[in-house]
């Protein structure tokens, strides 16, 4: 489980003058997306933060390749692209209802510390479920 697919209809309230969804909700559809890659996992951003786990993102680079109209359904592909160390890389393809792919991304998050903001090790078990996702290969 590298990868989860994740179903979301566009909302009116997300298109932009020229009835396209506009480029700001691809970063909630991916962070959609990537919660329900954890809790597929068996975490949850809670959990984290109760355990004082922080993940800020570090870096995000999308492109975007085609428009997105309001009402139609699309699929995020979320994958874990290898194990994490201090920081958790993500990758996206979002397709349209058509398989058209609409836009690719990478995203690199930080675990920080919520108690004095300092980059840190995974917690052990959430490290361990995604070494186990790359086991064999």
């Amino acid at each position: 489980m590298k990868s989860t697919l994740t179903k979301i209809t566009t909302r009116y309230v997300e298109t932009d003058q020229m009835g396209i969804i506009h480029h700001s909700n691809y970063l909630i559809y991916m962070e959609q997306a990537r919660l329900e890659w954890l809790d597929t996992l068996g975490f949850s951003y809670k959990r984290m933060e109760e355990n004082k786990v922080l993940l800020p993102v570090y870096q995000i680079d999308i492109k975007y390749k085609n428009p997105m109209k309001f009402g139609e359904e699309i699929t995020v592909k979320t994958t874990l692209k290898k194990p994490p160390t201090t920081r958790v890389e993500f990758e996206y393809e979002i397709v349209n209802q058509d398989g058209v792919i609409c836009a690719t991304a990478d995203l690199t998050l930080v675990f920080t510390n919520a108690l004095n903001f300092r980059p840190m090790k995974p917690l052990p078990d959430f490290l361990k479920a995604c070494e186990l996702l790359f086991d064999g290969r």
